[in-house]
Parts: structure tokens; C-alpha cells; sequence
């Protein structure tokens, strides 16, 4: 773990002392003087000051998806649930996937007191198609509402796997208050306006207040404030985690394992879902700069890994096996092709093969040790976030590996902004990131989001998830069966998941890490009702949307 600038100590103290006295405010009983529940402060990563923005479909959004803004239903990506109504109550497909009919939930409101209807589902997704970068699942629909409670959703062709991205993954806005936003895609939303169960009480950059909305359809929520912090890295949360300053936090704490024992009254639980990656500007016909342009050294970078160590010294052993397919291997074992030429991705190196790759594509070994091309050196930049402790480890971890097979790697911090800039623009070699997974658990999404050419875009333009700017037509003409096949038909289905499986493997535009074992920790004896192993009620991530809502939802002081 790298040690904090003197400067971001200093910044993390005035901070934590601000955290030390929510926590004052509480009484060893949970709540305060005055018998008020206590207020839960959360800490998603955050690593700089926060800038406000509440736009749900911006890429700079700091929170309120789920919160403040909902979706239709909630589909929980953990476990193959029944959706859980929300803005809706029912829908339904016609046979042959063509038309999509939602009713809504009646007698809702807008935080500012103005009525939800059809007309605002209706606005929301015309909003989404007109403008690209929005439009993060392809949605192609064309929204009509019938009255005021009833929508219904008209595609050209078959369109069963648009239903998990436009019912539970697009929220929901105020026509009123949206109308007039000229790029609803960039715009910084400073007062939201939602129909979840919080809103917006108070915003400063080193913390955001949620309170909650006592006009909330499904009934105020038990905890009525959620304070959202932000440290200046992994080792301040942990810091404030034992001192009993964050109710709620992912990512990295030291001795998890031990987790109770270390830090009294909380309790983990680790969830395998989404994958680490060396996220490659990948086509040069796109503007990608560098030599991760070329197939050869994204293969041999893969080769080169040394997985084993990687999860000891960064991730304390909570990273489980990656596929080359991006299918879980826990979830999706029986979907993974048997024409891949590993099911999984090593985790022991091989440098033998990562240099044959090399060589075979033309690179030679210098007297300095590391490989050339054309006179070009075999030199790469990975960039990762400021404060992201288990990135960081990772990120010099992996450049000390790629040096014993001749591949010459240094590492830089970005702010979290800085970081969102670079990728969207196209202006990287390297990343180290994840792919979060779809709506449902079906790796269509993963597939349709990180890989379509739909979703991607020239370097200096805006992307959709696509940021590799990987395009291929099999796969696109993949993805394209996938959307008119009902994700019932497996047998149908499998042909093109393995179309799709055998040519990522082969171009690699994500370079397989890991899959993350998200770490979660929370206060058990400050709050009751969390996801455990044993109910995976919602992905139990804090920056995880619309789980975190989820969760929130279910949570009630210890002792209520």
C-alpha cells in the first residue's frame, strides 16, 4: 500500500474529525439525545472533493440513482429473483417481443409535488434516444403513453433483452424540470428532483447529506439520513472504519477475514460479480494511440500476469478466477464455450508464452531487457485512480510482473474526474477498471455494453461503455441475433454467446485480471437488516445503483 501525501493526511483529518462528530452526535445506544435515528455515513471510495452533480445519466454523477431517482422495477443481478416493482407494478411482452406494456404506480409524486405519469416515462426514454451518450444499452424502443398510468414500448424487431435495461435500469426524471436541459447528457444537475425515498438535504465537497422524503410513495424510510463521505483514499476509510466513523463501506479493509474480531460490531460479506481489467484503447482505426493497439500485447500482457501473487498482495486473496468469455464462472459455468482456448485465465505467469507471442508478431529483446518494434519501444502508461489503494498495489504489482517478460510499464494517479475524462476521450494506453454487469444476470449485457461498436466511438468523441473503441462485426451481428431471441431459448442462444466468446478472447480489448471479490463492511450494531451470504437480497456494493437503494430501504436502527 502506498503512503498518504502529507497534504492528503492533513485533508483526511479535518475530515474524519467531521465524521467523529456524526458519530458524537449518536449515543451509545445508536441515536441521539433527542431520540432521532442516527444518521448513516457511507464511504464509497470517494478519493477527492466531491462536484456536485445529480444527474443519473451523466458520467460524473456522484449519487442519488436509486435514492432520488428510481427505475421501473428493481432486478437483483445476484440471484435469478422475480423484478421488484418500483415506478411500475406490472409488464408484459406480446409473443413475438415486439411491444412491451408497463403499468405504472399510481397516486406518485415528485419530490417537489407534482404527479408522476406516463407522460414523464414516455419523455425519459424519447430523452435517452435522441442522445447517444445516454443511451448506455442501445434502447431503440418508441415509447407511447396510453393514459396516464400505462406506457406502452414499440421495437422494429424482436427485443426480449431490452426489458431488464429499460425497466430496471433507466430512471426516471421530471418532465418539468428536464424539458428545457439543452444536453441532458453532460448537464449538472444541482437541486434533483425525484420520486425515491431521499433527497437532497445538503451538499458540501467533502460530503453529501441524503434525508429522507417524507412523501415517499412506499412510506418514509426508518433511516432518515445517509451522509456520504469523502477521504482521500482506501486507508482513511479503514482508518475511520475502526474508529466507528463509517456505518457502510466497499472496497479494501486490512485482516477481512478477521473482520469482526478487528473491528467490533461490524460484520462483511464479499461478493464475486464484477471483473477487473486492463481496460486497452484498442483500434487504432478509431485514433488509439500506443503499442496496446496491437492483439500481440494485450495477449502477451495476459500471459504475463502473475494472478496468484496479484490477489495475495493486493486484493487479500478475495479475487476469484476470471474467464476470457466475461461469463461468471460461478454463474454462468454452463455458458462458457468449450472452444475458448482457456475457460479460465491463468494464475501462474508464462513468460515462455507471452515471449513467443511477442516475437512471433515481430518484437525483439534489447540490451535494456525489454522489447522493441520498428525502433519503437515495447512501452506502456497505466492509469488508475488517486487513493485506490488495491488499485495502486495492483497496478505496481502487475508492472513489476511485466517486466520479467520484457514489457516496460510505469504508473499514474488521476483524480477520479481526471480518470472519467481520459477514457471517455480515448486519451490512454492503459487502465485498470471493471466491468459491471447488465440489468439481469445474463451476460448479453456485459457483452452488448463493453463490446458493441454501437456502444463505443472515435477517439475525442464520447463513448457509451465501450471505452476499449473495440468494434467487430461477428460480434456485432452476435449481439444482434441475441436481441431477437427469447433469453428463455438457451439452446438458441448458445451459438451466438460463443461467437461472441471466441473473438473477445481473441482480440482481448479488456485484458482479464480478476474477478473482484467485493468487499463490504458494515455496522451491525448500528443498523439491522443487511444483505448477508445468506440473503443476497441486492448486490451489496455502496456505489452499486439501485441496490444501495435497496438496502437503504430495508435498513432500520439497531433496536427499532
Amino acid at each position: 500500500m502506498l503512503s498518504m501525501k502529507r497534504g492528503a493526511s492533513t485533508r483526511a483529518a479535518v475530515i474524519l474529525a467531521a465524521a467523529a462528530a456524526v458519530a458524537a452526535g449518536c449515543g451509545s445506544s445508536g441515536t441521539s439525545a433527542q431520540g432521532e435515528s442516527p444518521t448513516l455515513v457511507a464511504y464509497t471510495g470517494q478519493s477527492t472533493d466531491y462536484q456536485i452533480n445529480f444527474n443519473p445519466f451523466a458520467p460524473t454523477a456522484i449519487g442519488g440513482t436509486g435514492t432520488i431517482f428510481q427505475t421501473l422495477f428493481f432486478y437483483n443481478i445476484v440471484r435469478d429473483d422475480e423484478p421488484t416493482p418500483r415506478l411500475g407494478t406490472q409488464f408484459a411482452w406480446n409473443a413475438d417481443g415486439t411491444q412491451l406494456s408497463i403499468t405504472l404506480r399510481d397516486g406518485v409524486t415528485w419530490s417537489d409535488g407534482e404527479r408522476f405519469t406516463a407522460d414523464d416515462v414516455v419523455f425519459t426514454l424519447d430523452m435517452i434516444s435522441k442522445h447517444k451518450g445516454m443511451n448506455s444499452t442501445g434502447y431503440a424502443g418508441r415509447a407511447t403513453a396510453v393514459d396516464d398510468t400505462h406506457v406502452t414500448i414499440a421495437f422494429d424487431q424482436p427485443s426480449f433483452v431490452d426489458g431488464p435495461s429499460v425497466l430496471g435500469k433507466t430512471y426516471m426524471v421530471p418532465e418539468h424540470k428536464w424539458k428545457d436541459i439543452a444536453d441532458p447528457a453532460v448537464a449538472v444537475v444541482e437541486d434533483p428532483v425525484g420520486t425515491g425515498p431521499y433527497q437532497l438535504e445538503e451538499f458540501k465537497p467533502q460530503a453529501y447529506t441524503l434525508k429522507a422524503n417524507p412523501t415517499y410513495w412506499g412510506g418514509e424510510p426508518a433511516v432518515k439520513k445517509i451522509r456520504y463521505l469523502a477521504l482521500s483514499g482506501n486507508q482513511s476509510g479503514a482508518t475511520a472504519l475502526k474508529a466507528g466513523q463509517i456505518d457502510w463501506q466497499t472496497g479494501p479493509v486490512p485482516d477481512v477475514k478477521d473482520v469482526e474480531k478487528r473491528y467490533p460490531g461490524y460484520k462483511a460479506v464479499i461478493t464475486p460479480v464484477n471483473q477487473i481489467v486492463l481496460v486497452t484503447c484498442s483500434s487504432a482505426a478509431l485514433g488509439c494511440q500506443g503499442p496496446q493497439t496491437d492483439p500481440a500485447v494485450r495477449q502477451a500482457i495476459y500471459q504475463a500476469i502473475d494472478r496468484t501473487q496479484l490477489n495475495a498482495l493486493a486484493f487479500e486473496g478475495t479475487g476469484r478466477d476470471v474467464s476470457p468469455s466475461f461469463l461468471l464462472p460461478d454463474r454462468d459455468g454452463e455458458l462458457i464455450s468449450g472452444k475458448l482456448r482457456q475457460r479460465t485465465a491463468p494464475m501462474q505467469p508464462d513468460p515462455a508464452r507471452a515471449q513467443q507471442i511477442l516475437e512471433g508478431a515481430g518484437y525483439a529483446k534489447g540490451s535494456d531487457g525489454f522489447y522493441a518494434k520498428g525502433g519503437k519501444p515495447l512501452s506502456l502508461t497505466l492509469k488508475t485512480v488517486s487513493g485506490w489503494t488495491d488499485y495502486i498495489t495492483a497496478v505496481n504489482t502487475i508492472g513489476q510482473q511485466l517486466k520479467q517478460a520484457g514489457i516496460k510499464l510505469t504508473a499514474q494517479q488521476l483524480s477520479w474526474n481526471e480518470f472519467v475524462d481520459v477514457k471517455d476521450r480515448g486519451q490512454y494506453q492503459l487502465v485498470i477498471d471493471s466491468l459491471y454487469q447488465g440489468p439481469a444476470p445474463d451476460p448479453f449485457y456485459v457483452y452488448n455494453y463493453f463490446f458493441s461498436t454501437a456502444q463505443t466511438a472515435k477517439v475525442g468523441a464520447k463513448p457509451g461503455p465501450n471505452v476499449s473503441r473495440f468494434s467487430d462485426p461477428q460480434v456485432d451481428q452476435a449481439l444482434e441475433a441475441l436481441k431477437r431471441i427469447n433469453p428463455a431459448d438457451a439452446a438458441a442462444r448458445q451459438p451466438h454467446l460463443e461467437t461472441i466468446q471466441t473473438r473477445i478472447e481473441q482480440a482481448m480489448p479488456y485484458i482479464p485480471v480478476l474477478t473482484q471479490g467485493t468487499i463490504n463492511v458494515y455496522h451491525d450494531a448500528k443498523f439491522t437488516g443487511w444483505p448477508t451470504d445468506g440473503d443476497l437480497y441486492a448486490f451489496p456494493a455502496v456505489w452499486a445503483h439501485p441496490d444501495n437503494a435497496e438496502v437503504y430501504l430495508r435498513l432500520k436502527p439497531a433496536g427499532k
